[in-house]
């Protein structure tokens, strides 16, 4: 069994389930930009990107301008209230406690969502002290970015597994030569993460606490 110094966490979709607040979010920023609102089936299909890929996606809009309003609108609702609608998925704080308590690994989150936000996110489940630091993203800034950063400034090592639900997750891994791990609970595909090669991929929380929990 390959065992890392680092199991590093995506957020949405790998530790918490987005989807309410980012649905209510979205259409708030819609409607006012006299754009009609959206299904929840369909808004969901894009949670996972940096929030301006996923606008300028689901507009067909390349404007810069319009694109950084929808992002401030989106972001103004999500301030308030968006980021309480989050849901905890079954099963995180039991691996979470797991791999605390039996000190296999140092554990950290890298996420596209702004580090504001996603503290506030992890406070609210009580989760943050699980986690040695927050890496949170901004317009313009990719997660392999924020990998490289983590790399540069050795937050991380080489040793280090990426978590999370999205190929983006896995791209970002692989373009800083660390393996990834996706997990089936969010809102990536089996097809999607298998055809990105992760070293692992998860049904459940559980498993992750039972391969990298030392005997």
């Amino acid at each position: 069994m390959a065992q890392y110094e680092w199991l590093l966490f995506d957020l949405d979709g790998t530790l918490s389930d987005p989807a309410e607040g980012f649905v209510n979010c979205m259409n708030h920023a819609l409607v006012f930009h006299d754009q009609a609102p959206r299904s929840t089936k369909e808004l969901t299909s894009y949670i996972g990107p940096p929030l301006e890929h996923t606008v300028s996606e689901l507009t067909g809009s390349a404007d810069h301008a319009f694109v950084r309003s929808m992002v401030d609108k989106y972001r103004e609702r999500y301030g308030d209230t968006g980021y309480a609608e989050n849901t905890l998925y079954p099963g995180i704080q039991q691996m979470l406690e797991s791999l605390r308590e039996n000190k296999s690994v140092r554990l950290g989150v890298c996420t596209s969502k702004r580090a504001d936000f996603a503290t506030r996110i992890l406070e609210q489940f009580n989760l943050l002290p699980y986690f040695e630091f927050v890496s949170g993203g901004d317009v313009g800034i990719g997660k392999w970015q924020q990998l490289e950063k983590l790399l540069a400034e050795n937050t991380i090592s080489r040793n280090t597994l990426m978590i999370g639900d999205r190929h983006f997750d896995l791209n970002a891994a692989h373009k800083n030569q660390l393996k990834s791990a996706g997990v089936l609970w969010g809102y990536g595909s089996r097809e999607e993460l298998q055809e990105h090669q992760p070293a692992y991929l998860f049904t459940h929380p559980q498993e992750i606490g039972e391969q990298f929990c030392q005997a």
